[in-house]
This record gives C-alpha cells, structure tokens and sequence, in this order.
C-alpha cells in the first residue's frame, strides 16, 4: 500500500504518454494480478520482486494502483486514456 514506481515495459504505450518513466502512482491495496500469459503486462512495480501493474488485452486496461489517487501523473494517465478511447 502507498506510493510506488510504475515502470513501462514499452515505449510506444499511449496511455503513458508524458509521464516520465518510473513515475509513482498510488496503491490501495496489497494484491496484484499474476497473469498466465506475461504477453499483456504492459507495466510492472518492483515490491521485493516484480509484479504486473499494468496489463492490456486488446482494448482492456487494467491498473493495479489508482490514477485517481495518484495525483498530476495519475490525471494524465487518465486524460491519455480518454484520448486513447477517442482515437
């Protein structure tokens, strides 16, 4: 739980666009997603090891952490978002 980095496998993911690589972004909770196929992790946080944070299939995103908590860089992640969508 609290604050910590978010680091983007790739860096052609638009919904990163703008925020610098290793942002911190909020986490409210202690789990995380362990996905079968490791192709859709878009994004991971190291806790001792890393796990996925971020994970995309097809026009699905997940977060682990909360944009909305995690102040200017989690708005723009949200803003980039609402742009993805629109394109």
């Amino acid at each position: 739980m609290g604050w910590n980095r978010v680091t983007p496998l790739h860096d052609d993911m638009p919904i990163f666009e703008g925020i610098p690589g290793d942002s911190y972004f909020y986490f409210a909770h202690s789990y995380y997603v362990e996905p079968r196929d490791r192709q859709g992790v878009a994004a991971v946080t190291d806790y001792g090891s890393d796990f996925c944070s971020v994970i995309v299939s097809e026009h699905i995103w997940g977060t682990q952490f909360h944009p909305e908590k995690s102040g200017p860089v989690g708005l723009r992640l949200l803003s980039n978002f609402v742009k993805w969508v629109r394109a």
